[in-house]
């Protein structure tokens, strides 16, 4: 029998190393150190500069494509209202102290005036002076005017799709660091797939919708400063909205915008006569008839004396044949132009009326505004409010003039619910009755 011998045990073997050696690196001279601490340096500021361009190239592509869309709070636009018949603050002194004063003071000063203007002798240096200055504030009003074009796609007879840009004034009533804010006609919008404007110097850029009003036939447009090139947001001129209310008969005017049916066209004229107190859909407004010429439908604008916006001329009160032109006073519409600039909707009850005169009121009428016409589809006259009603509340406020009425009204908000309270003649008197009114949108 075979003897077998044990497998050697692998561990109990001895291990051999055949090179055993540590390398020693020598040690770096002071010039070599100094020349790895340039290369290292100079490296790292290639590479920071490298990564800064490549930032700056790629944050446009990158924010576009990339990133989530974000909602840009703008600045909201303030429009300040003007108080109708503004008159000078009275005097502290009493009246025994100021009338004997007042006509010591007054008489020679009013004397000394009409002497030097009967020796003056006006030339005709003095005309052409005095136009030249006036012609002059009209040119920096143009500054401030924008010709709108409404873009929409209509068919031909051929059944090809062509694009037709509408042509409209419109004025920059007003600004934020960010946008710019145009009053323009409100048919200027009529179905247009694309808005854009041209700038005084000729600058075309993209407008869009902020509001429009139907009532008053006005809109107006957001021009963000961004659609811009350099430098051209600053040449841009806000127009001053002017206090309509100071307007008065005889008052040398102008109309700009496209009075001639061309932007840019302007007419001098004066005011010849100023309509107060004329009903509108919920407002009183006024009207100003002047000489100056205006069209409404492309845009035409009434300026004061100053170059400030006092009104747009209309043809809603205009009569056939009538060879005036008709403006709407800009105070009364001030409150929807803040709402229509900041993307909010303006109030809308829809109704006509006027004061109830003192004469009714002693014959038994009650105190409040005549609703004279309840405008058909409107939220009054839906909610069961009838021409020949009197209005006499609206929520916790007395309505007993018109100013009353505009006052409430342009606290309300579009889809709010509001009480109104009436007075309805039934055969022999009048019976108070209540309604829940939804404010509508103008």
């Amino acid at each position: 029998m075979k003897e077998v011998l044990p497998l050697p045990d692998k561990n109990t073997e001895k291990k051999h190393h055949f090179i055993n050696e540590k390398i020693i690196r020598p040690r770096l001279t002071r010039l070599q150190v100094v020349r790895r601490l340039l290369f290292w340096g100079i490296g790292a500021v290639l590479f920071g500069f490298l990564a800064a361009v490549t930032f700056v190239v790629s944050e446009p592509w990158a924010r576009r494509y990339l990133s989530e869309p974000e909602t840009v709070e703008s600045s909201s636009v303030s429009i300040p209202k003007d108080e109708p018949e503004t008159t000078p603050a009275p005097t502290t002194a009493s009246p025994t102290e100021t009338s004997d004063e007042e006509e010591s003071e007054t008489a020679p000063i009013e004397e000394v005036v009409r002497n030097e203007v009967e020796r003056y002798e006006f030339g005709t240096e003095d005309l052409l002076s005095m136009y030249a200055g006036f012609n002059q504030l009209i040119q920096e009003t143009n500054k401030g005017i924008v010709a709108v074009h409404a873009v929409k796609t209509q068919t031909d007879w051929l059944d090809n799709s062509v694009e037709v840009a509408g042509n409209y004034a419109g004025l920059v009533i007003a600004a934020t660091p960010d946008e710019f804010f145009i009053l323009t006609p409100r048919e200027a919008l009529s179905e247009a797939e694309e808005i854009e404007v041209a700038l005084y110097d000729g600058t075309l850029a993209r407008a869009e919708l902020q509001g429009m009003d139907q009532v008053s036939n006005m809109a107006v447009l957001r021009l963000g400063v961004s659609e811009l090139d350099e430098g051209v947001a600053e040449k841009i001129k806000v127009l001053e909205l002017g206090n309509s209310y100071m307007v008065k008969q005889g008052d040398l005017v102008f109309t700009a915008g496209a009075p001639a049916g061309m932007i840019y066209s302007n007419s001098v004229g004066t005011v010849s006569y100023v309509a107060k107190n004329i009903s509108a859909v919920d407002a009183s407004t006024r009207l100003f008839y002047t000489g100056a010429a205006g069209q409404a439908a492309q845009g035409s604008y009434m300026f004061d004396a100053e170059g400030k916006i006092v009104g747009w001329v209309t043809d809603d009160y205009r009569a056939e044949g009538d060879s005036m032109t008709v403006v709407r006073a800009l105070s009364d519409y001030k409150p929807v132009l803040e709402k229509l600039s900041n993307g909010i909707a303006a109030p809308y009850l829809g109704m006509m009326g006027q004061e109830v005169p003192e004469s009714k009121r002693q014959e038994g009428m009650p105190l409040g505004i005549y609703i004279s016409r309840a405008i058909a589809d409107g939220p009054m006259y839906n909610a069961g409010i009838q021409s020949g009603d009197i209005l006499t509340k609206i929520g916790e406020s007395e309505i007993v003039t018109m100013r009353d009425y505009q006052n409430c009204l342009d606290k309300l908000e579009a889809g709010q619910a509001v009480h109104v309270e009436i007075q309805r003649f039934d055969l022999e008197e009048y019976v108070a009755m209540e309604y829940d009114v939804t404010v509508g949108a103008r």
